[in-house]
């Protein structure tokens, strides 16, 4: 592996199924832009009792780096990998999402007017409220995803992840990218090269959804 590449990919995991892991590696290897390093950080998953993801990275190791840890969050897994990445620009992929074959090329291209970018998605649904999310300044009102700025279509300079760390609070990507835009030059654009699914049960998004549910309707309860 180049020991400097342009871009790096980082992907936490935590006790995703392994079919859907490959597929966004997969999207990540068939990129058209080639020069990256993804780095892929188990974040103390329980279900691979056959090590897929291991051997999977072992066959890709011209490309991928695998660390374990103990269970500790999808925040704290990427900012380990931020510190140990090597790449000019991070960003971000869900273990349960994809790229489509552009995505790293046309974000590397607006990096000439910017320090951190986010975009839109593809959204994969079931139905249409699907769409919706709490809106972290009011959290009785939803929001349409595309008004979000979601964790894994972050890329930027790797100063930016460097100098301001994830947490592991509600719209953490949101806070992020509001931090960074007091300090650097920000853009949210119209990509929509990243396949974001909300429609898989056991997946992180599914999760989430389930705990905005929640959250929404916490807040309603309390008024």
């Amino acid at each position: 592996m180049d020991n400097h590449p342009k871009i790096s990919v980082l992907m936490s995991v935590y006790n995703t199924e392994f079919h859907l892991v490959k597929r966004a590696l997969d999207s990540v290897l068939n990129q058209t832009f080639q020069d990256f390093e993804v780095i892929i950080i188990d974040d103390g998953s329980v279900n691979d009792a056959e090590h897929q993801l291991l051997n999977y990275a072992i066959k890709h190791e011209n490309k991928f780096t695998y660390l374990r840890h103990r269970n500790c969050s999808q925040a704290i897994s990427i900012n380990r990998g931020v510190e140990i990445s090597n790449g000019e620009y991070i960003t971000i992929i869900d273990a349960d999402d994809e790229y489509k074959p552009n995505h790293l090329s046309l974000c590397l291209q607006e990096m000439a007017n910017a320090d951190l970018i986010a975009s839109k998605t593809e959204t994969i649904i079931d139905q249409e409220d699907d769409y919706y999310l709490p809106d972290k300044n009011n959290l009785k009102n939803l929001i349409h995803v595309d008004e979000c700025i979601l964790f894994a279509t972050l890329f930027g300079k790797k100063e930016v992840f460097l100098n301001l760390k994830f947490q592991g609070n509600y719209a953490a990507d949101s806070d992020f990218y509001d931090c960074a835009s007091k300090i650097y030059k920000v853009k949210k654009l119209d990509l929509r090269t990243y396949v974001y699914y909300r429609n898989i049960p056991s997946s992180i998004t599914s999760k989430m959804k389930k705990q905005n549910s929640m959250i929404h309707s916490y807040v309603q309860s309390e008024n």
